[in-house]
């Protein structure tokens, strides 16, 4: 049917034969039935008359509409287009694919069903009030590819009015990756996460969910950096969001440029792009770590960082030790579901963060092997089964 509609003609179409787009025809995910209708009665009870039997029950009883419907396993992916990938603002249309690719891997990865929504609208009122009305279909939403500072107030305000969990992966979901390998750096290296200084390049989205789990964590001496240079408290130019983070970091009074700030750290985390001298790693700390996930190109390409530190990561998967939000965002809303949890909290990310980490082994651990890889058959289970646990703990299990 799709090979039909989309006949292949190199002629009309430029992209014909290129395997990335061959992938992409007619998109990568579609609906399918989770019950047959063969017959007659089938019908009568998937559709009319019987559906209204279940219509009324549930609007008698509207807990019942996460048993009977798809409710209980199906999230939104919701965004707008403004910063997709490393493409910045290319707006909704083009964002799809994306958004196709982030349900599939929910599939893929976690078994949760899930719907890409793009929505042609910056607003933040206007986008929070559309995924409010949407919500009821939802049992969670993802958010993605939202830009900064944007993203903080869209999520803010819809974990204030809906009681099902909002998680925007750009942030959390990199934060809870980052944290994990941290966690078996720190024990390839035999540092303390309390003692260690961290250097965070990039003040958007992902850096500040960075910084503020890695705080959560223990991490006692941190240091955010933008394109003007250290957050502090005197800077006149940063935004509430970075100024709240301003408050809770740097303790050390760092000042100047990032080149600066990499002197004598620990740990190197870009989240920004754009390059880091070879001369300024060269400055940080014996065994450090250098995390540098900018895509395609990292701040310290691999080979200039295994010079200097005693491990690397980056964000892209030719490389160890890929930092990849598929780790933990499936098995994140896998648990959150299995428990009816009324929203995702700190707890439950450094639960997901705790498990990532556990699944390495001291006998496997080494300077390239510090984050599983994606197709461990283990990860998501064992995120899912973390994050229930703490959903418990943290009260907000509901079932």
């Amino acid at each position: 049917m799709v090979a039909e509609a989309f006949p292949s003609d190199s002629a009309s179409d430029p992209y014909a034969g290129d395997p990335v787009f061959d992938l992409h025809v007619g998109g990568k995910i579609e609906v399918t039935s989770a019950v047959h209708v063969t017959n007659a009665d089938e019908l009568s009870m998937a559709y009319t008359p019987g559906v209204a039997r279940v219509c009324t029950a549930i609007a008698e009883n509207p807990s019942l509409v996460r048993k009977y419907t798809w409710k209980s396993n199906v999230v939104a992916v919701v965004t707008d287009g403004t910063a997709v990938l490393g493409l910045g603002d290319i707006g909704p249309a083009a964002s799809l694919p994306v958004m196709e690719g982030k349900a599939l891997l929910f599939k893929e990865f976690g078994g949760v069903d899930s719907v890409p929504i793009a929505l042609d609208c910056t607003d933040v009122d206007e986008f929070v009030e559309t995924v409010v009305r949407l919500a009821p279909t939802f049992g969670g939403i993802n958010l993605e590819d939202i830009s900064a500072p944007r993203c903080f107030e869209i999520e803010r305000k819809l974990k204030e009015r809906l009681d099902i969990p909002v998680f925007h992966d750009d942030q959390h979901g990199t934060a809870v990756v980052v944290l994990a390998a941290l966690r078996n750096a720190l024990r390839l290296t035999d540092k303390s996460i309390e003692d260690i200084r961290v250097v965070i390049s990039g003040a958007g989205a992902a850096g500040v969910a960075c910084a503020r789990i890695l705080l959560q964590a223990g991490v006692g001496d941190l240091a955010v950096v933008d394109s003007k240079g250290v957050l502090s408290e005197d800077r006149a130019d940063l935004n509430p969001v970075k100024l709240s983070l301003a408050k809770d970091t740097n303790t050390g009074g760092l000042s100047g440029r990032l080149v600066d700030a990499l002197d004598g750290a620990d740990v190197f985390l870009g989240v920004s792009g754009g390059t880091v001298p070879e001369e300024a790693v060269a400055r940080m700390a014996p065994g450090a770590m250098i995390f540098a996930l900018a895509n395609p190109n990292p701040e310290v390409h691999p080979d200039i960082a295994h010079r200097h530190a005693a491990v690397v990561a980056t964000g892209r998967s030719d490389f160890p030790n890929q930092i990849n939000n598929v780790l933990a965002f499936p098995g994140i809303f896998r648990g959150a579901f299995d428990v009816n949890a009324s929203r995702i909290t700190e707890g439950m990310k450094l639960a997901a963060a705790e498990a990532l980490a556990a699944l390495i082994s001291d006998d496997d651990l080494r300077p390239d092997y510090v984050i599983p890889s994606p197709f461990d058959p283990r990860v998501a289970p064992a995120v899912a089964a973390a994050v229930a646990d703490a959903a418990r703990q943290d009260g907000v299990a509901r079932g």
